[in-house]
């Protein structure tokens, strides 16, 4: 008998509890143990539920509690999470979660924790979702040399484009929708303006490193001021614009990133569309290598944690292929140094001067401008020619 706590019973954690309750036999099957959940802890009341005497609103009751061996940690947000984390892994306690700011922000730390524990701290559920992704890079292809992550890894702004570009819909009826349908949130910011995509990113190039990659220091720009132009334009290119997160190592300086990009439709995340996500991982051995599914919900987040657990179970002891250590900044390429290609937007007055600093470039007219295919270049040179020019109405890169 494994017993399991959950702290969080929202959307994740009474998903987790549904999961265990109804794959308890699968799940006695695949890790020879029967898993129970004993605790919830919540601020609120379950009069109704089944088993309304798990319930607690006292932390105390999980962090005491011998009988507890894995505590599921799905409440969200940093300030009572981390604190909580913390006390549980110094207990002894194995920590699973699907708190992709909490991993992002205090990852290193908690991994330095479990260490001097003997516990583990597993965070599957953080990306992606259903999605498998953190446990095949640590383990599946951990004998290659990883050289890039990238993909859709939001799926409320892949709705949105979906929408945008499927529908000729416009960015705010396509958000409206999206709330609607409950993809979004009331407050979209962590989606539209591609934070939710930058912890992840954060979190895949850190476990690939080994090294911390710090969100907060990720260059990341939203969809937010993504017009039906710019749809235009990208079909115009036989392109697509996805919200892209994209991490790569080279010539042994590390580039995390994430902003609209324009993928070529013969690429395969071009297909992704509405809720869905996909990662690829590219390695010196293995080649590419692709993840796709839906990114959310209940059930299938719920999987990912569940999933954990039982990882848990079967190897109890701590494990380093999931862990990594404090950031190396001298090891970061800055975004202003990646080279990169870029379509650019101007104003048919700037058409001169573009041609004087960028050369031969082929002109696609828009609704109120012009565009072009910048050649490849750093970005910080872009910037200048740019600036050279009067400024861009917009620029997209575009996806490797």
């Amino acid at each position: 008998m494994k017993n399991i706590a959950i702290i969080g019973f929202g959307v994740v954690g009474s998903g987790v509890y549904e999961t265990i309750k109804t794959n308890k036999e699968i799940l006695k099957r695949n890790t020879g143990e029967e898993l129970r959940v004993v605790k919830v802890l919540d601020i609120r009341d379950f009069p109704d539920h089944e088993e309304k005497q798990i319930f607690t609103k006292d932390f105390n009751d999980l962090l005491n509690d011998e009988s507890i061996d894995i505590v599921v940690e799905t409440m969200g947000g940093v300030r009572f999470a981390y604190d909580y984390t913390k006390q549980l892994l110094e207990k002894g306690k194995s920590v699973v979660t699907s708190n992709k700011e909490l991993v992002a922000k205090h990852g290193e730390e908690f991994f330095k924790i479990a260490r001097e524990h003997n516990v583990r701290y597993l965070y599957e559920a953080s990306v992606g979702g259903a999605i498998p992704i953190i446990r095949p890079i640590a383990c599946d292809v951990a004998a290659n040399d990883i050289v890039e992550v990238s993909g859709i890894l939001n799926g409320t702004t892949n709705y949105i484009l979906t929408k945008m570009f499927l529908e000729n819909d416009s960015y705010d009826n396509a958000l409206k929708t999206a709330q609607e349908l409950g993809y979004a949130e009331k407050d979209p910011t962590a989606d539209v303006d591609g934070i939710d995509a930058c912890r992840k990113i954060s979190i895949l190039m850190s476990l690939v490193t080994h090294r911390k990659i710090d969100s907060e220091k990720v260059h990341t720009v939203g969809i937010r001021n993504l017009t039906t132009e710019d749809l235009t334009y990208a079909a115009a290119l036989d392109c697509k614009i996805k919200l892209i997160g994209c991490g790569f190592v080279e010539n042994g300086k590390v580039s995390a990133s994430v902003e609209p990009m324009l993928v070529p439709n013969n690429s395969p995340l071009s297909s992704v569309e509405d809720v869905f996500n996909a990662a690829i991982v590219k390695g010196n051995m293995a080649g590419t290598l692709m993840f796709y599914g839906r990114g959310a919900g209940m059930l299938p987040t719920a999987s990912a944690v569940v999933g954990d657990v039982v990882d848990i179970v079967r190897n109890p002891g701590y494990n380093s292929a999931y862990e990594w250590g404090e950031s190396a900044p001298e090891n970061e390429l800055a975004y202003e140094d990646i080279v990169a290609k870029f379509f650019v937007c101007i104003k048919e007055e700037q058409l001169e001067k573009a041609k004087k600093e960028f050369g031969d470039i082929e002109i696609i007219n828009g609704v109120t401008g012009l565009g072009f295919v910048a050649p490849k270049m750093s970005i910080k040179e872009l910037d200048e020619k740019l600036g050279a020019i009067g400024g861009a109405v917009s620029r997209l890169r575009f996806y490797r």
